[in-house]
């Protein structure tokens, strides 16, 4: 699966996805686009999940009909994410295009 990681989701987390494509939004220029032009250029290029730390794009961004999905990750800080990264893996494996996904950290 291709996913896109945010400018503030931990880069060491796509070492615990290597059964998946992970790119960030810096590698892609994108690191400066807003919420929704973020998500059309995801989809564009067959993103199916972003990867963020952004609690309120939910809340931004209507995501019911979009091609992909979202899961929100509640902290940026690597030290407590590393301790969650099963239960980050399994968020993005079972997140449905439109939906969004909030992992507790």
């Amino acid at each position: 699966m291709k996913i896109l990681f945010d400018h503030g989701t931990p880069a060491p987390l796509r070492h615990h996805l290597p059964e998946h494509t992970v790119d960030r939004s810096a590698e892609n220029g994108w690191e400066m686009l807003a919420n929704g032009e973020l998500i059309r250029k995801a989809e564009e290029d067959g993103y199916r999940v972003i990867v963020t730390t952004d609690k309120n794009l939910r809340y931004q961004q209507n995501l019911k009909d979009r091609a992909l999905a979202i899961v929100v990750l509640e902290s940026p800080a690597w030290p407590k994410v590393r301790l969650r990264t099963e239960e980050i893996r399994i968020a993005i494996e079972e997140a449905l295009p439109g939906e969004v996904t909030e992992v507790p950290i």
